[in-house]
């Protein structure tokens, strides 16, 4: 068990971190038919380009400050109950403009959500705004100068998400640059549906110290190489690497192979209950299928706190707290 275990998690999309009972509610709430994305209590898809539709259709059922307020603090409270004491949560004004709430109010709603939770229960957390790269490069531009004008104190680092087999990486450069002149910490999705290249291009063209994923790194050897000798932090993400079928099985995954290799790496639940999985079972997973010690497993968390978006005080604090 590594319940006993203090927890830290750079790697959640807050919509996909929706619990199917509250996409139910919520769906009541607005009159919304959810049988064709929820059966048997349970999200329904099939393959990448159905979770995107499943993962939207569930985004949809939030469209007030008050709901996205309710779902941060439901999902931090959850962490927090399991041991978690930081969390980011990717986050996409993009959406808060497409349903008519407007991206500031979504953000206010999602940080409201995120101080409750946090006077409820300790937990730290931060957000990141992410650009869609299915969207396209200018849509990403225009989110990076939102996130770069944005002065809320818990934005404070930008990622890119969406179709990764969409676009090459160095039509986002600029978007990067906007943000990085911003202070604001940097990841961007690579390595998960395309291959090692992506996350080459990403250390090219973006300079991060973060990549989302990156596990498709292990296809080349002197990538691996490159990041150990680089120190850039794969959050990694087990679970949802085998729902989607990066790999077969976690027999096959990489993380202890990278961990091996030098690579600096993080656990993460992406989008828990759309790969029916939590923060805590990826834990145990490290722990009882891939056979992580528990102080390899505190050396991951602790690899976490020292990569988070956060201040240096914050961050000394959370170290502190890591071995309380």
């Amino acid at each position: 068990m590594t319940a006993h275990l203090k927890k830290a998690e750079l790697h959640c999309h807050i919509e996909g971190a929706t619990p199917p009972e509250l996409a139910l509610r919520q769906a009541r709430k607005y009159g919304v038919d959810t049988s064709a994305i929820i059966r048997d209590g349970a999200y329904v898809w099939e393959d990448f380009t159905s979770f995107v539709k499943c993962y939207d259709a569930v985004a949809s059922l939030f469209r007030t400050e008050g709901d996205y307020a309710l779902l941060a603090e439901a999902y931090l409270t959850e962490l927090a109950e399991a041991g978690t004491i930081y969390s980011e949560i990717i986050v996409s004004p993009d959406h808060g403009n497409t349903i008519g709430l407007g991206a500031d109010a979504y953000l206010e709603g999602l940080a409201a959500g995120m101080e409750a939770a946090g006077a409820k229960t300790g937990i730290e957390s931060r957000m990141l705004i992410t650009g869609i790269r299915h969207l396209g490069p200018e849509s990403v531009v225009r989110t990076a100068e939102y996130a770069a004008m944005r002065r809320h104190p818990l934005v404070t680092g930008f990622n890119l998400a969406g179709e990764e087999r969409l676009h090459s990486v160095a039509e986002f450069a600029r978007a990067f640059d906007v943000v990085r002149d911003a202070g604001l910490g940097l990841t961007i999705h690579a390595g998960e549906l395309s291959g090692a290249f992506s996350v080459r291009d990403a250390l090219d063209h973006v300079r991060p110290s973060r990549i989302s994923h990156g596990v498709r790194a292990i296809e080349d050897p002197d990538l691996v190489k490159r990041l150990a000798d680089e120190g850039v932090v794969l959050d990694v993400c087990p679970g949802s690497n085998i729902s989607l079928q990066v790999f077969p099985d976690f027999a096959s995954h990489p993380l202890r192979p990278l961990y091996d290799a030098g690579v600096r790496v993080t656990l993460n639940s992406d989008d828990p209950p759309f790969f029916h999985t939590s923060l805590a079972q990826e834990y145990e997973i490290a722990a009882h299928v891939m056979g992580f010690g528990d102080s390899e497993i505190d050396r991951m968390t602790r690899t976490a706190i020292e990569a988070a978006f956060v201040d240096e005080p914050t961050r000394e604090r959370l170290l502190k707290a890591l071995h309380m």
